[in-house]
């Protein structure tokens, strides 16, 4: 129930809108109610004036039954037109909310969850939630709200019949529902979840087909994502099962309340209080009174299945961020040296300690090479300087000003970050550039391209810097793509430039054009390597060693090659 008042909450800014959708629902079901009783008085009160037996004002009713008809026809195109806008406002409004509340949770509370699974989530799940107020919210709110006003309705001919219809609307438009739904709940929340396991899996397959080709791995890939296929069709089959149960449940409902309200109308035709143009009214009445509750028993089944969506990504929301934010952020350093006191830092309060007590300076300007093994701390120290994890202990200053009393946003965009490993957007050389700088012009664009020693590859492009990259850079090189990451650096000109194996990987020839761009990166600026390169230390004032969290004044020769 929480989760529900939950998404009713996000709902609360597109009130207007799904109130209207809600409104030209009942509109749409009272039309066709109304269309169906009167033409069923108008047709028994023309029989029994035919044959002398009342008088009838003809033009009146004909007149009605034509306008029902418009108006049903109008209202139906209208009503699927706001609820499907209601919709899509709602779903663009959770997809910017759930961004926005994934944003401060990077990449330290999301680096546990697979790729696939948080496309899933951002994707499949917010899709679901479609179901909430088009299934669910508004059907149900107009199945209650038309309910009452045709038993209201039908009591001010017959009562008895009024009871029946309003027994059998709530069994069809309750009871099945509910029982729909808790039956569906297991079903949906499989769905869900075997839905996110098979897109994460397919994504693992599409990245990987590569290395699993070449390891023979594509078949036992592909035979685990058949057996979740098949599993995923299980589940789905259960839930349009039960669907078909519910639907004929609801139809056997308004058969027999049919069929008891013209038994208790009876003794009031026999006692002239009911006419028969006005038992006929009654009779199509209450059979199309159930158009309003027929949605109920499948949107409730579907109810399972979206809530476990919305469990998803509130759970994922959820999380507390890793970094807590200053109340009020400071301002921006007037120099950008690096002190760093007793620092010390873990993942988790059982883990060990990825930095313990490390102490090092870089000077505004300064060079500093950092070496060691793998699971030193290296990663660790850039983790903190970025505001991507807290420390527990110790104080990093920048300037002189403390590190937590600038908020994350400030801090990142202190540094320029070229890794090994650099994301390319699958755009343009262009677009990838504007990253750093959406505002640049063309000519800094490719000024930028020069310093970093790329200008005359991208020229060779047919399409130069309107040259698409590929998925993750496929069409660059290695070498390519850390210079085109060198150029994104050189836009956003930040005063302090973290370094994070740049050259790692590459060949001799590669490494050297890196290397000179830089070098011309550098100049300047406050600057921390992370390299296990001995031609990558050369331009380095300092170098020291990480081990086990702490500093050593000299790196081992084992540290380098």
């Amino acid at each position: 129930m929480r989760t529900a008042w939950r998404l009713l909450a996000l709902c609360r800014p597109h009130l207007p809108l799904l109130l209207a959708g809600i409104a030209l629902n009942v509109g749409v079901v009272l039309a066709n109610v109304g269309l169906l009783a009167l033409a069923g008085w108008f047709i028994t009160a023309m029989a029994l004036a035919g044959q002398g037996l009342a008088p009838i004002e003809y033009f009146a009713p004909a007149a009605a039954i034509r306008g029902l008809a418009l108006l049903r026809t109008g209202g139906r195109y209208l009503e699927r037109l706001v609820t499907h806008e209601a919709t899509f406002h709602l779903l663009a409004t959770l997809r910017v909310w759930l961004y926005r509340r994934l944003e401060p949770l990077a990449p330290a509370r999301l680096q546990t969850h697979r790729g696939g699974d948080l496309l899933s989530r951002l994707r499949s799940d917010v899709d679901s939630l479609e179901n909430f107020y088009l299934r669910v919210l508004a059907p149900t709110v107009a199945a209650v709200l038309s309910g009452l006003l045709l038993v209201a309705f039908l009591a001010l001919y017959d009562p008895p019949a009024a009871v029946a219809l309003a027994l059998g609307l709530t069994i069809a438009g309750l009871c099945i529902p509910v029982a729909s739904e808790r039956m569906g709940r297991a079903p949906g929340r499989r769905a869900v979840a075997v839905r996110a396991d098979l897109r994460s899996d397919m994504t693992d397959l599409l990245r990987g087909l590569g290395d699993l080709t070449v390891c023979g791995g594509v078949e036992d890939r592909a035979a685990a994502i058949r057996a979740r296929g098949q599993a995923l069709t299980a589940a789905q089959r259960r839930q349009a099962r039960l669907g078909i149960l519910g639907g004929g449940l609801s139809g056997a409902t308004a058969t027999l309340t049919l069929a008891g309200a013209l038994c208790l109308m009876v003794p009031a035709l026999r006692a002239a209080t009911l006419t028969g143009p006005e038992l006929a009214m009654a009779a199509f009445l209450v059979l199309a009174a159930f158009e309003a509750v027929a949605p109920l028993p499948a949107a409730f089944q579907a109810l399972g299945e979206t809530l476990a969506a919305a469990r998803r990504i509130f759970a994922l929301v959820d999380a507390a961020p890793a970094v807590t934010e200053p109340r009020q952020g400071a301002p921006l350093p007037s120099r950008f040296d690096i002190a760093i006191r007793g620092l010390r830092l873990r993942y988790a309060e059982t883990a060990p300690w990825a930095l313990d007590g490390l102490d090092l300076d870089v000077p505004e300007g300064g060079r500093l090479g950092i070496v060691g093994a793998s699971g030193a701390g290296k990663t660790s120290l850039f983790n903190v300087l970025l505001r991507f994890w807290d420390y527990q202990a110790g104080n990093v200053t920048i300037g002189g000003v403390p590190l937590r009393d600038l908020d994350g946003d400030t801090a990142r965009g202190l540094y320029s970050v070229v890794a090994q490993h650099t994301h390319l957007f699958n755009a343009s050389i262009r677009d990838n550039l504007r990253i750093a700088r959406p505002e640049a012009s063309p000519a800094e664009l490719h000024a930028a391209l020069r310093r970093a020693h790329l200008a005359d590859t991208v020229a060779a492009f047919d399409d130069d810097l309107d040259t698409m990259v590929g998925e993750n850079g496929a069409r660059l090189s290695g070498g390519q793509a850390r210079r085109l990451a060198i150029a994104r650096a050189f836009l956003r000109d930040a005063p302090i430039l973290l370094l994070d194996e740049p050259t790692e990987g590459l060949d001799a020839d590669s490494e050297q054009a890196v290397l000179d761009g830089l070098r011309a990166l550098m100049v300047g600026r406050t600057t921390v390597l992370i390299t296990h390169r001995r031609a990558a230390l050369r331009d380095m004032d300092a170098v020291i060693s990480l081990s086990a969290g702490k500093a050593c004044s000299a790196p081992p020769d084992w540290a380098l090659r």
